[in-house]
């Protein structure tokens, strides 16, 4: 005896079976690779903002220090510099794919970060300058943003770890082969143990 179904139960049956292959499907990871990408992606968004509001915190900065200590115009030029080259790079969506890119971008913000540290030093030498509210105040934003970096950098380490790993192990392999041939691996920040430790940035003014 032939069954013949309905157009409207067809139609379930076919719903149902596209949802339990949907089910099936999303069980082995299928979505795993889109998904784990725009969470590295969101983490990367973070680490620019942070970087960014370091950049906007130096003008002020070497402005302040320079009213107090002009006469150490080395280190002042050297963070002015260091600035120029860390924001004149440009941030295209696939910096993070480029490993050359990446290592330049990556070693501008390091040389930022060390003649920001060689500026703090120099502030030691100047009990006026570590005193002035303004100073105080860019102390403050300073630390807060240094924290914010380590963080978002962090956070962009495991979740680009996370995707990479994706991208390389079965079944992951497997799905990009066959679903998202155009995904590639993001570059990572290559830092020691001890560089991922939140920074304590100290103008002299914590004991």
């Amino acid at each position: 005896m032939r069954i013949v179904l309905r157009q409207p139960a067809r139609r379930m049956a076919v719903l149902a079976c596209v949802l339990a292959l949907a089910g099936v499907l999303s069980g082995c990871g299928v979505n795993n690779i889109p998904t784990f990408e725009e969470a590295a992606k969101a983490k990367w968004s973070e680490v620019l903002n942070t970087y960014k509001r370091r950049a906007d915190l130096i003008p002020n900065l070497v402005e302040t220090v320079k009213g107090f200590a002009e006469q150490e115009k080395t280190v002042l030029t050297q963070v002015v510099e260091a600035r120029a080259k860390a924001t004149s790079i440009q941030i295209t969506p696939d910096l993070v794919n480029n490993p050359e890119a990446f290592k330049k971008f990556q070693e501008a913000q390091s040389q930022l970060g060390a003649a920001l540290g060689r500026l703090i030093a120099v502030s030691e030498n100047y009990p006026d300058l570590k005193s002035n509210q303004n100073f105080l105040q860019l102390q403050s934003q300073l630390e807060g943003t240094e924290n914010r970096i380590a963080i978002a950098r962090r956070d962009y380490i495991e979740a680009v770890r996370r995707y990479n790993t994706e991208l390389r192990t079965i079944p992951g392999a497997w799905w990009r082969r066959i679903l998202y041939p155009a995904s590639k691996e993001m570059e990572n920040f290559t830092i020691t143990a001890e560089e991922q430790k939140t920074p304590q940035v100290n103008f002299g003014t914590k004991k």
